[in-house]
């Protein structure tokens, strides 16, 4: 791990920029912040400046942020410990992602508190030294639908309830910022309305909900799909269910996970065409066994097989991935064939929108956060800078 709180200025680099790309750019780095940017031509100083020169046929696009994250490198957010988030914020900036929501899943009562309770104390006192920030957090389950609960366990699904959330919000010290729960339940619109009003994303997800039953969710609040066709009411002819008010509804951010293996290539490029990328989130929705060797693993006290990109319960239920939000960028331009801009748009400048921190994130422009990431000539991450600092340096072979 490489670390420097220096003020750093990056040289000679193609910079996708909020508004513009500026071919052979600079960016100064400073007091973890985007100090200047712009062509070489128009660089007065280095003064005071490490310069990192870069290979001219590398590109500068923003930190991607990961709003759907359980665990990688062996930890997960639910072991409830201060390890196992030190281990995530420490991991992820390898694949590019500066920022990300910790999510939990569906488990007893307790041990969601007991997750809600260790994260809230490590957001408070987080420090900004290379590692990736945890914005929030993103409480997956347990108010989902028992039918669509794919790796949820069922036992402990239950439906929405109101009380029960504000006591986990007041638990997480305010730091629930997005919630999956499946809108048809019981007081799940109840729920919904309650989330909007308090500025917290309502997410459809793990969802059995009528094409009708989605629009009165929208009416109610909701504005995001959580890992969209995955454990949710496909589309029909007679009934587009939950697929096709997300392709038909513009209230509607829908999260997707982009590694061949959720969701067939050209499905993800069904879904661009409908959604276009300013309607579409890449997530990860990766396990603790993201960065490590095929074996046996667990999720939520479930054992879960990985063999060759696949995680897998024993009934061949997928369970959440092992895939990087670097390669679901590199896969989207792949299956799309859309521009890398529009690829920033879906791994940076939508999730920083979603969760109302695009006034700091999700975008190159001066004073926002310095979190960068530099892709090579392939779109691999080859360095990644976290609030002004390097965090990650691909190792030449």
């Amino acid at each position: 791990m490489v670390h420097n709180v220096n003020p750093m200025l990056l040289k000679g680099i193609r910079i996708y920029s909020e508004d513009k790309i500026i071919e052979n750019g600079y960016i100064k780095l400073k007091d973890e912040k985007i100090a200047e940017l712009g062509t070489l031509e128009d660089l007065e100083t280095e003064e005071g400046f490490e310069v990192i020169e870069i290979p001219p046929h590398c590109q500068a696009v923003p930190g991607f942020i990961d709003v759907h994250i359980h665990g990688v490198n062996g930890a997960d957010t639910m072991d409830g410990t201060k390890e196992a988030l030190d281990t995530m914020v420490a991991a992820l900036p390898k694949e590019g992602t500066t920022s990300f929501l910790a999510t939990t899943m569906t488990q007893e009562g307790k041990q969601i508190e007991h997750a809600l309770l260790n994260a809230a104390e490590y957001i408070e006192t987080q420090s900004s030294n290379g590692k990736a920030e945890i914005l929030g957090l993103h409480l997956e389950g347990p108010f989902v639908n028992a039918e669509k609960a794919g790796a949820q366990p069922i036992q402990h699904i239950v439906d929405p309830d109101l009380g029960l959330f504000k006591e986990w919000q007041r638990l997480s010290g305010g730091t629930i910022k997005l919630v999956t729960l499946a809108p048809e339940q019981p007081g799940g619109l109840e729920m919904i309305r309650f989330l909007k009003e308090n500025g917290i994303i309502a997410s459809i997800g793990h969802t059995d909900a009528t094409f009708e039953q989605v629009d009165e969710a929208i009416e109610a609040g909701a504005n995001h799909v959580t890992h969209l066709f995955n454990q949710m009411r496909g589309l029909h002819h007679r009934e587009p269910g939950v697929v096709g008010a997300a392709f038909l509804r513009k209230e509607l951010k829908a999260e997707i996970i982009v590694d061949g293996v959720h969701v067939h290539p050209d499905m993800v490029n069904l879904a661009y065409k409908n959604k276009q990328s300013e309607g579409l989130i890449l997530i990860t929705d990766s396990m603790r066994a993201k960065c490590l060797k095929n074996g046996m693993y667990d999720l939520g006290g479930q054992e879960v097989t990985v063999k060759d990109g696949k995680a897998v319960l024993a009934d061949g239920t997928l369970a959440g991935s092992i895939l990087k939000l670097g390669h679901a960028v590199k896969n989207m331009l792949t299956y799309t064939g859309c521009s890398l801009e529009e690829a920033i748009e879906m791994a940076s400048v939508n999730p920083a929108k979603q969760l109302s921190v695009f006034d700091r994130k999700g975008s190159i422009a001066v004073g926002k956060d310095a979190d960068i990431v530099i892709l090579d000539e392939n779109m691999n991450v080859s360095l990644t800078f976290c609030r002004g600092t390097l965090s990650y340096k691909r190792e030449e072979n």
